[in-house]
């Protein structure tokens, strides 16, 4: 397994921008898909996006779709969320993870790390 640590978070405006970093620990990074995901206060955590073990191919919530990207580098054990044109509800913890199953679901994901906390005023 492979231990995940967010970073990035903070208060923007909305129309701003955030860059969500999640560090991995561990020699088998790149054998995992990850994903990031988001909880709300009184929602249940959401699929955001997601990126497959070369890192080629990505998958986003429509919610997201357009001004979010998702990419990693597996030399250095990253991957990262840039986050544009933010809207007060993305407001969020936002969370990293790897794939242990095989959908970009909540439950198919992993070693979830501690969570960054993203705030978008308006």
């Amino acid at each position: 397994q492979v231990q995940l640590v967010e970073s990035g978070g903070g208060l923007v405006q909305a129309g701003g921008s955030l860059r969500l970093s999640c560090a991995a620990s561990g020699r088998t990074f790149s054998s995992y898909a990850m994903g990031w995901f988001r909880q709300a206060p009184g929602k249940e955590r959401e699929f955001v996006a997601g990126i497959n073990r070369s890192g080629l191919n990505t998958y986003y919530a429509d919610s997201v779709k357009g001004r979010f990207t998702i990419s990693r580098d597996n030399a250095k054990n990253t991957v990262v969320l840039q986050m544009n044109s933010l809207k007060p509800e993305d407001t969020a913890v936002y969370y990293c993870a790897a794939q242990y199953g095989l959908k970009y679901e909540v439950r198919d994901f992993g070693s979830w790390g501690q969570g960054t906390q993203v705030t978008v005023s308006s």
